[in-house]
């Protein structure tokens, strides 16, 4: 199928999920007008011919980016994005943030570091049994709250060693403050956006509509087999042995 055809079967499926809708000219960024068709009823319409190209765009630099063991962190945290958003990390077994962005998750990493080193020392502790012989019943209670809480803030990076290569947000004005600390650590950010979004703060935007779900998966269905494919292309850089060790002989 010649890339033609494939791009016209992309924008066929992304007008079926409503993806070219924006909101009302009145919530308008400046920066959204390049990639708009133009207006119906008082709504922005997406140029779904721009949004195909920005897809392929993003594919081409994810699979490059899996290629070579990069990581991309997924951001999703409005609650008609979540399931998708995580959904999609799993299956390319990349670090997420669905539920709060903990301020600091990118520029604090020793301290949030600490949380998920907390976390993991907690569920040890409850697996091995080792939390019964250590705590009373009523300390294990309280263990226990704070454990769900920190699962729920962190499970999503426990993995992530280390900053993330690129950040992909789904509404980076919803996620703001992922954005000001990916930004401020000089992180490439992919995003899709709607119409009230500054695509100007973005490295690499998608424009469409960002909270109907079934535009959203659409989305990030092809970003992740994306991803996939350039995992299967991805050879680890072989570990160069350790110097075997030879005492020095001492000299007579």
């Amino acid at each position: 199928m010649s890339t033609q055809t494939n791009n016209t079967s992309l924008i066929e499926k992304l007008f079926s999920v409503g993806a070219h809708f924006g909101f009302k000219k009145s919530r308008r960024h400046p920066s959204a007008a390049p990639f708009l068709f133009g207006s119906k009823d008082g709504n922005d319409i997406f140029n779904l011919e721009q949004t195909v190209a920005s897809i392929e765009a993003v594919k081409a630099l994810v699979k490059e980016a899996a290629m070579n063991g990069k990581t991309v962190l997924f951001v999703g945290t409005k609650s008609e994005v979540i399931n998708s958003v995580k959904a999609a990390a799993q299956k390319v077994e990349m670090p997420f943030v669905v539920n709060r962005w903990i301020g600091g998750m990118l520029t604090n990493q020793p301290e949030i570091r600490k949380r998920i080193n907390k976390m993991e020392e907690l569920i040890r502790d409850q697996e091995s049994g080792e939390a019964e012989r250590k705590y009373t019943k009523k300390e294990r209670v309280l263990i226990s709250r704070d454990l769900v809480k920190l699962n729920h803030n962190f499970f999503g990076i426990s993995k992530m060693t280390k900053n993330p290569d690129f950040v992909f947000i789904i509404d980076p004005r919803h996620d703001a403050i992922a954005l000001a600390e990916a930004l401020h650590l000089g992180i490439p950010t992919i995003a899709l956006m709607s119409s009230d979004c500054d695509a100007s703060k973005i490295t690499y935007p998608i424009l469409a509509n960002d909270g109907l779900q079934g535009s959203v998966k659409l989305v990030l269905d092809q970003v992740t087999e994306a991803i996939l494919e350039g995992k299967k292309a991805f050879v680890p850089k072989p570990v160069a042995p350790r110097p075997e060790y030879r005492p020095r002989t001492p000299r007579s």
